[in-house]
């Protein structure tokens, strides 16, 4: 298993994340997750649309919470070709109950916490908190990744705008 340290901090601490380092042009990998009723998903469920997936840490820390409604908010502008997915380690029990309190209605939750399946393919695993690290990647229709963003430090938010503008110039 690849480890990379340095490039990422959380709490001003230097992290060792898990899995390789995808680059702008890979092939997204594909992974096993689960929805908040527990039934699997996979790359292929997605066909066909542009992805934006957002890594966070869990949904119950006020960062995490504070991304995943702004990606709801900025969702509801975005194309029906376009699906946002927010992935953590949360049980899909608590992603739902978070959601159903946080009124998200356009962002779709996927839960790693069986086999770390997304964590490991996308390189985004945190090796000393068995956590996902707060990372962005966009994924164009065809299922190759367009643009990534790892956020230097897990405990601040993404470029929102970044994302955004990568998402917009695939329309």
């Amino acid at each position: 298993m690849e480890e990379r340290t340095g490039s990422v901090t959380f709490k001003g601490n230097p992290i060792t994340l898990l899995g390789p380092a995808l680059k702008v042009g890979d092939r997204a990998p594909d992974f096993r997750v689960v929805d908040t009723s527990l039934a699997p998903l996979a790359l292929v469920d997605f066909a066909g649309k542009i992805k934006i997936f957002s890594t966070v840490p869990s949904l119950d820390t006020p960062v995490c919470d504070t991304e995943t409604r702004r990606f709801n908010q900025e969702a509801a502008g975005l194309p029906d070709s376009v699906v946002v997915l927010t992935v953590s380690l949360d049980l899909p029990f608590a992603q739902k109950r978070w959601c159903g309190a946080a009124g998200i209605d356009r962002v779709q939750t996927l839960s790693d916490y069986q086999d770390r399946s997304f964590g490991l393919s996308y390189g985004v695993l945190i090796k000393e908190l068995k956590l996902l690290s707060r990372s962005i990647f966009v994924v164009d229709a065809q299922d190759t990744i367009r643009y990534i963003q790892h956020v230097p430090e897990v405990t601040t938010e993404p470029d929102y705008g970044a994302v955004l503008t990568a998402v917009k110039g695939l329309l």
